[in-house]
């Protein structure tokens, strides 16, 4: 088995009995779990905020919590989300400017947690150069962000693969997560093309043999 992560959407979990599935999941050795921030402005749909994440975070459950900020104020809400559990926060870089950028980096590591950014499909890799030695884990969108049950996008392979290559060039560590139409047979292209973290909702918890699926993954 390869040393790859899986961050499991919670989006698509059942609510109904969230204790139980996050159980589960760490019964199956799962590090991570991924939370779909959606404030219906940035992307065309509204998830859950801040509550759910404390409440999640009261259960002690052994999991780093991988918050995905998808969101047009990431500034306005960082410090109460990592107050709220978050231990990667990720923004997107199309949601702030280089300035907020910035403050938002030092803000998330003043609180001794992961920073993440984002990028959407049609953002290119290359403006991230500036920021990567200095954040912790770059989301490839392989799908245009707000809605799961996408097809993945082919053409993030060269995006994965072009910061696989700088993260190597320069001896940086941060961690390449991808996002979107992760599946049995995606997630081996998106491995090959250099990603060590995948997200994956509806593939995991939609799945009778939950052990199966997630090692499918790697």
């Amino acid at each position: 088995m390869n040393n790859i992560e899986i961050s499991p959407s919670i989006l698509s979990a059942d609510f109904n009995k969230m204790r139980e599935e996050l159980d589960s999941l760490v019964a199956l050795d799962i590090k991570y779990i991924h939370f779909d921030v959606m404030d219906g402005n940035f992307v065309n749909n509204i998830s859950f905020g801040i509550p759910v994440l404390k409440s999640l975070k009261k259960g002690n459950y052994p999991l780093l919590f991988d918050v995905h900020l998808m969101i047009t104020k990431p500034l306005k809400y960082a410090v109460d989300f990592l107050d709220g559990g978050a231990d990667i926060l990720t923004f997107h870089y199309e949601a702030v400017t280089k300035n907020e950028l910035a403050k938002l980096i030092d803000i998330i590591h003043s609180k001794n947690k992961l920073v993440g950014i984002s990028i959407k499909p049609n953002t290119k890799p290359q403006v991230l150069l500036p920021y990567l030695d200095k954040i912790d884990l770059v989301l490839v969108m392989s799908v245009e962000p707000g809605f799961g049950g996408q097809k993945f996008m082919v053409e993030s392979l060269e995006k994965i693969k072009f910061l696989a290559n700088y993260k190597k060039e320069k001896g940086l560590d941060f961690i390449i997560e991808v996002d979107g139409g992760i599946n049995e047979a995606t997630s081996k292209d998106v491995i090959l093309a250099g990603a060590n973290m995948l997200v994956a909702g509806s593939y995991i918890f939609s799945n009778n043999d939950r052990k199966k699926a997630i090692d499918s993954l790697k």
